[in-house]
């Protein structure tokens, strides 16, 4: 009897010994198959081991150190603000995604072609209405969630040191958030969008030395045109996702090595 053999007759003894349902004897088998050509246990026993390695360096916030429980339990739900502003921007973000499947701004020099795009959406692709309403709830809902955070980090002196860096960085992502939400806004190319579109232009005109390079370079120019709509769409689609993707891993991986600082 060869080796394989051996083993498969060994395996097959000791699944009849154990007193086992038929689906734990299927899932057992593919495992033991699949574990002899690809060391599926091997792997997973890595994995387990990184794990556990991992949740040992976990940071403790000041309630596990010094059991505070009993006196802070009442600020928890304001600590899971940055959470839910990371699950709305992921849903934000997913939706988006799939909405870009059917939305194009205009290439025909005729902006109002986005506006007809977004009517198709919204009026004869199905599930589109739901798709849209998703996504620009979930991204009010991340709007929401990131000012509430940001309150709750600065009255509760989270901002400190030695946690200025996450706090500036927090700054920016806000500021960030901001301009997803304004790009997005003008996507449409309805009268709303059209006129947030225009105070835009006469903010960016009304700052000193740079407003008029900084219209043409946002905007286009000094009036709202196809080059505003397709601007709009590379900020809001090719720019912003991968700049406030990254630094939402650098601000998440921060507050991992630092610890979650509760009220003193």
């Amino acid at each position: 009897m060869s080796l394989e053999r051996k083993d498969d007759y060994d395996h097959n003894a000791w699944l009849q010994e154990k007193d086992l349902s038929p689906v734990e004897t299927t899932f057992l088998t593919a495992l033991i198959w699949m574990d002899k050509r690809l060391r599926i246990v091997d792997y997973l026993e890595i994995l387990e081991s990184l794990y556990y390695r991992v949740n040992l360096q976990m940071p403790k916030s000041h309630t596990e150190q010094y059991n505070l429980d009993n006196k802070f339990w009442y600020w928890y739900p304001l600590y899971t603000l940055g959470l839910f502003s990371t699950l709305s921007y992921i849903v934000a973000a997913v939706s988006g995604a799939l909405l870009g499947f059917y939305y194009s701004p205009a290439t025909t020099g005729d902006p109002t072609t986005a506006y007809t795009q977004i009517e198709f959406i919204m009026t004869e692709l199905q599930f589109g209405f739901f798709l849209r309403s998703l996504h620009r709830w979930s991204a009010q809902v991340m709007v929401a969630a990131v000012f509430l955070h940001m309150l709750r980090v600065y009255f509760t002196g989270s901002y400190k040191e030695p946690r200025e860096l996450n706090w500036i960085l927090g700054i920016i992502l806000i500021s960030l958030t901001m301009g997803f939400g304004y790009t997005g806004y003008l996507l449409p190319w309805d009268q709303l969008a059209f006129w947030a579109g225009q105070i835009g232009v006469e903010m960016a005109l009304s700052v000193p030395l740079i407003g008029e390079w900084a219209a043409q370079l946002v905007f286009g120019g000094f009036t709202l045109s196809q080059a505003t709509l397709q601007r709009m769409y590379i900020l809001h689609v090719f720019l912003l996702p991968f700049i406030v993707t990254t630094l939402i891993a650098i601000h998440i991986g921060i507050v991992w090595v630092q610890g979650i600082a509760e009220p003193h």
